[in-house]
This record gives C-alpha cells, structure tokens and sequence, in this order.
C-alpha cells in the first residue's frame, strides 16, 4: 500500500532522535494527511453498507380465485368472529371467547417493502378468528390446487400457531360466527409449541358410507421456520394426488395421499373378526424345557461359585505388622476444640504410606479363585416344541365400513378462508394470499412480491446480529479497508516499538513501514543527513529544502493515497 511511505518517513525521524521544527511539522503534517485519508476511507467503507432502498408496494394485477394483499378495502372481505370457543368435548366448563385483536399494518421488524401491509394478531395468550369469504365457492375436482401465503413471526413463535383454514361451502357458513367447530375443508401452515414445530397439512375428509368426518394427517410433516424475517408457505395438491409442499419457493415435502397420511383415506379391505378369541387348547410356546432331559448323577449344585486357593503363599515383602491406615502425623487439634464438650479429640486417618511400596498391609489370607467344579443350578435344555401351532391372530374377515376413495385430491368445494389461532406471541403477520390453480401464477406473485423483499429482510436481520467476539488481530493480520485509522496506528506502534531495538528487525517485520514510495524514502534520507550532520537548534538552508521536498513528496503520496483509497472504495461498493 502506497500511502505507507509516510509511516515510514514518521518512524525513521523518530529514531533519529532529535529532529528541527520544520521536520517535525512535515511529520505532523503527514500523519494528519494520513488519518484523514484513513477515515475518509472508513466513511466511504461503511456507506457502501448502509441499509438498501426499499421497494414500493405495488398492487398485483394477477388473478386468481381468492388473492389477498390487505390493500385500504380489507374490511369489505374480512370480518372478526364473535363466536365462543367450543369446549364441550374437552371436559371444560368454561367457553374462551375470541378476544383476540387484529390489524392491518406495516411490519416493524425488518420492513422489506415500503407501503407493504399485512394482517397482524395483536394479543398474545388469546384467541383470535377472522374470516373471509371467497367471491365464489373453489371447487378443485380434477385441478391442481395452490394454496399459499406469507407469515412473518415478528416476535418469534414460542408456543401457537400460524396456519390457516379453508372452509367447507355450506348453508351454515356465517363469518360473525367462524370458531375452531367450524367445518374446514384443509388446514395448512406453522405450528410450533416446545419441542413440536411442523407445518400442519390436514384433510378433514368425508366418509363416503356414513357421511362423516375425519382428520387426515401428513405423517412427517416438514418443519416450520421460525424466524423474524418473512416466510412463504406454498401447498400444491395435484390431482394424482401428489402433494408438495414449499418453504420460500423450495420443495421440502413431497407426499403421497393414499400412502402418507394417518388415518389413511382408504380403510382396510379386511379387519380381524371382533367375535374370533384364541381356543384354550391353542399352544403358542415356539420352545419347551426337553421334557426327557434328567440332571447328570455328578451334577453338584451346592458347589460354591468361589473357593480359597490353597496353593497360593504369602508375598515376601507383605507387612502383616502395618496398618492399612494410620493417623495423620499432619493433623493438629483446632485451637477452639474442648475436650469436655467435643470429646477426646482423635486425628484421622490417612492410608499408610509404607503399603505402597509392598504387595500389602495387616493380616493376610489366601485369596479366592473361581471354582472349577461350580456347574449352578440344573435346568433342561430347551427344544423345539412339537406342539406349537405359531402365533395366533384372529381370521379375518370383510370390513363392513370399506370404500375406496381413487381420488381424495377432489376436495369438498371451499367457501371462506379463516385464521382461527391462540398464540403466545404477538405480531404475527400474514401477507400476499394465493389460493387458486396456477402454480405458475403463484410463482409470478411470489417473485413481485415476497421475493422483492425477503432479501432485504435477511440483510437487516444480518446487520442486527451482534458480531461474535472477535481476538485481538496482530497488526500482520490487520487489513487497510476494515478500519483504516487503526490500521496505521497498528503499523505505526509496531515500527516504532521494533525500531527502538532494532531498526533492520522493524524493516522486515514491517516492510510497509519501512518501503513506501521512491522520492519520499529519497527524501527522508536527506532529512536524516541533514539532522545528524547540521544539528543545532535551527535549521539550515539545506535541512529547510529537504524538508520543503518532504512536504511536496508527502503531498504527492496523500494525493497517491486518496486514489488508492476511492479505487478501494469503489471496490467494496462492487
């Protein structure tokens, strides 16, 4: 780097000691020159990351069977329920009405897209519902359904949810009166609570034969981002009954419903008799004690596991005179012990040191071995048993409640969509609604709006994070653009402290320092000519005109330096 020239010109003048006025004003000078380049360089570093200009929010002019994007007329389409929570079947006394707030509004945390609206949940530990009705009812037979939408978890998500629902069409659907008893046609979305955390995929599926209603679940459901930045969550049900599921535009699910959901749609064809129980003479025992097997003559089971070993001696070195543990000689009676009160006072034990050097201490005995003749207590072998007849299972017959469903992906038509949630957190939001038979529509919507801001977002989300900490950097490892003021003053200290003991040692490890631009080395050698031939306490003509030359050099590497850094700028700004 060029503009080190003028660190090298501040440290040679300082171990030559005693340098005239006008030389230390050509330091002074170039020093200043150099902080200020370094902080215009800072400056300039750090406008190149200043926070993005947002996008504008712009209504979409694709269409679909339900598109939502909370423009000024939300309310026309979206009505609050003033239904109480049904709590019948949960053994409660109490009905929870739904309290919850709702509001539509800009987001304020990373906010992506100016004027970009979304309907927010305001309380937390409530209950909110709020629904809409389509223009018309959807009917999905033979087409591939697209549902999909944005969420944006604001203050995270420790324990709710955040999906939706899509409602059956009938008579009875009244949005003033949407609860968690309302009929739903599919649910879809993040749920999250503790160790739980999933997107919800069900079906609320009806039973050809009786007209009934029961809940498909996705048998692994993917997992729900939770994070503040905003989330897209796209279904698509095809009518070959392949299901995917999207995060963000990328596929994580990808499902079968006729092989991935439980309960499955599809009943068994055959069911075990309710009326078959296993015969009393049925034998079950794959394995039976060998009823002909008879313990040998010689088979002692009174023969202890273990026996002393009585060919064994005791070890030569073996101190049968010494305690295993012997008081400690270290051990003083505290000051404050009473002997009538606390007792006689007794110093405790410590192991005896003399046994560590010997095979062992007090009295010896032969030890155990295990004995040869302990055979244990006599069972038969086992053998296979003759009259095993398998495992039983009742006979199977035909189920009653059979049918056959080829085609679970035509959905019941849907009416109205609802978000009927509790949640512990506040502010989440919802955005940009898609529900139709476009994917490619979906995708196009997705790219005007999510896609515009998500990037943004993450951006914010990365300048919040606080920086780990970092160890303090050698000046070696310092780089000019990261913080050009403490780069010099980095490289500067260590010249001067090396040079102090060792000039050619500051050259090599500093060789910035120490190299810079021809005409300044040039010049600063004439100075420290000048200062050492001349001395005295004022300048000659000569020492005047090398320091003359100094200040033009300088000025040329300032001016050299200012490009360097602007080139250096315009880089980190590409």
């Amino acid at each position: 780097m060029r503009f080190h020239a003028t660190v090298a010109l501040s440290a040679a003048a300082l171990l030559a000691g005693s340098v005239n006025a006008d030389a230390q004003s050509v330091l002074s000078e170039a020093s200043s020159s150099v902080s200020s380049v370094a902080s215009d360089a800072s400056s300039a570093a750090s406008s190149s990351t200043s926070a993005p200009e947002l996008p504008t929010f712009t209504p979409t002019t694709i269409k679909a069977d339900f598109l939502e994007q909370f423009t000024d007329d939300w309310e026309k389409r979206w009505k609050l329920s003033h239904a109480k929570k049904d709590t019948k079947g949960e053994n409660k006394d109490e009905e929870w009405a739904y309290v919850g707030e709702w509001s539509v509004e800009e987001p304020h945390v990373y906010k992506g897209m100016e004027g970009d609206k979304g309907l927010v949940v305001k309380n937390a530990a409530a209950h909110h519902a709020i629904s809409a009705k389509f223009p018309k009812k959807i009917d999905n037979k033979g087409k591939t359904l697209v549902v999909q939408y944005e969420v944006k978890l604001q203050n995270g998500l420790e324990c709710g949810g955040a999906y939706l629902k899509l409602l059956r069409d009938n008579k009875a659907l009244h949005q003033d009166e949407f609860s968690n008893v309302s009929p739903y046609v599919v649910m879809f979305g993040p749920d999250k609570c503790g160790s739980t955390n999933k997107v919800h995929f069900i079906v609320n599926h009806k039973n050809p034969k009786t007209g009934e209603y029961e809940e498909k679940h996705l048998s692994t459901p993917p997992a729900a981002r939770i994070v503040k930045t905003t989330e897209l969550y796209t279904l698509i049900v095809h009518p070959n009954n392949t299901v995917i599921i999207k995060l963000n535009g990328e596929q994580v699910k990808e499902a079968n419903l006729l092989e991935d959901f439980q309960p499955p749609f599809n009943p068994p064809k055959e069911i075990d008799d309710p009326k078959d129980s296993k015969p009393d003479t049925w034998v079950d025992e794959a394995r039976i004690p060998d009823p002909e097997a008879k313990k040998p003559e010689d088979w002692d089971e009174d023969a202890p596991f273990e026996i002393i070993d009585e060919e064994a001696t005791k070890p030569e070195d073996w101190l049968e005179d010494e305690p295993l543990t012997i008081p400690d000689p270290e051990a003083n009676k505290p000051e404050d012990w009473d002997d009538e009160e606390d007792g006689d006072w007794v110093a405790p034990t410590v192991p005896n040191p003399k046994c560590d050097n010997a095979s062992g201490c007090g009295k010896w005995e032969k030890p155990l071995i295990k004995n040869p003749a302990y055979k244990g207590k006599w069972t038969a072998p086992y053998i296979d048993n003759p009259a095993y007849k398998g495992v039983w299972a009742p006979r199977k017959i035909k189920n009653p409640d059979f049918y056959e469903d080829k085609t679970p992906a035509n959905l019941e038509p849907m009416g109205a969509i609802g978000f009927e949630i509790w949640t512990m957190q506040s502010d989440i939001l919802f955005d940009n609604i898609y529900i139709g038979h476009s994917i490619k529509d979906a995708e196009k919507f997705a790219k005007e709006t999510f896609f515009e801001k998500h990037p943004i977002e993450q951006l914010l989300e990365l300048a919040e994070k606080p920086k780990e900490a970092e160890k303090p950097k050698s000046p070696s490892d310092l780089v000019f653009l990261d913080d050009p003021v403490h780069y010099v003053k980095e490289k500067l200290d260590l010249f001067f402290t090396i040079a102090q003991n060792d000039p050619i040692q500051a050259i090599k490890f500093v060789p910035e320092a120490a190299g810079g631009l021809v005409a300044v080395a040039i010049t600063l050698l004439a100075v420290i000519v000048g200062v050492f031939t001349l001395g005295g306490s004022s300048a000659p003509a000569p020492v005047k005109k090398v320091a003359s030359d100094a200040k033009a050099a300088t000025s040329d590497a300032k001016d050299k330096v200012a490009e360097a850094v602007s080139s250096g700028a315009e880089a980190a700004k590409v």
